[in-house]
């Protein structure tokens, strides 16, 4: 599986938001690859409406209805048809591990997936205690790089993860840097169950030819 950060890029807003969850419903049906676009909280509601695919968003808050002014509510995210979230994204950490709990504990009530991120083996065995739908090992330092990705800088680590995920019985999602069907290929046979890609989709000159060439290495 593919998750595709749209995050808050001008090509990942908006009508382009919803022009490019086209491309991604139109890659998952030729590739049988499955495919989830997760997009900002704004755009969730009319791209729930014009795709058939899982859409997930990039975050929730640890809250319930009340005065919380700006905050990101699991319940209302589940209501518009919103599948899953992102938490703890390194471009979205938790202040603290309490916060992060009640994020996924709540998610889980108002019956959306998660998929927590982890920088580190650390950090990732604390956040396997949380059982969440996915797990993600992604090293910020990766985030974004368009070069070098996480497969070809840490192999050894994903092996790790893989193991650590595995003894809770957590799928493990890799991230950072992914942008090509050989970082896939080497993702998954280092125990991964999928990755998580943003910049090589979201801002490439052609996401469905981008998005296709990462399939292949499902293959």
């Amino acid at each position: 599986m593919i998750f595709v950060n749209y995050k808050a890029y001008e090509e990942g807003s908006g009508q382009k938001a919803v022009a490019l969850t086209r491309i991604l419903e139109e890659v998952a049906h030729l590739s049988q690859v499955k495919i989830v676009p997760v997009v900002q909280v704004i755009d969730a509601e009319s791209i729930v409406s014009s795709t058939s695919l899982e859409v997930w968003i990039q975050h929730v808050d640890p809250v319930s209805f009340g005065p919380h002014t700006g905050w990101t509510l699991p319940e209302e995210a589940a209501r518009i048809g919103v599948a899953g979230v992102f938490l703890n994204h390194s471009e979205h950490k938790f202040d603290n591990f309490d916060a992060l709990y009640t994020a996924n504990k709540k998610a889980f009530e108002a019956n959306l997936k998660t998929l927590i991120f982890a920088g580190d083996l650390e950090e990732l065995k604390k956040i396997c205690e949380l059982a969440p739908t996915f797990v993600a090992y992604e090293p910020p330092e990766l985030v974004g790089s368009t070069t070098i990705s996480v497969a070809q800088a840490k192999p050894e680590v994903i092996s790790e993860a893989s193991e650590v995920a595995k003894t809770k019985g957590i799928p493990l999602v890799v991230g950072a840097g992914i942008h090509s069907r050989d970082d896939i290929k080497k993702s998954l046979e280092l125990g991964a169950v999928g990755v998580a890609v943003a910049t090589d989709i979201v801002k490439a000159v052609d996401p469905a030819k981008e998005l296709l060439d990462l399939t292949e290495g499902f293959k």
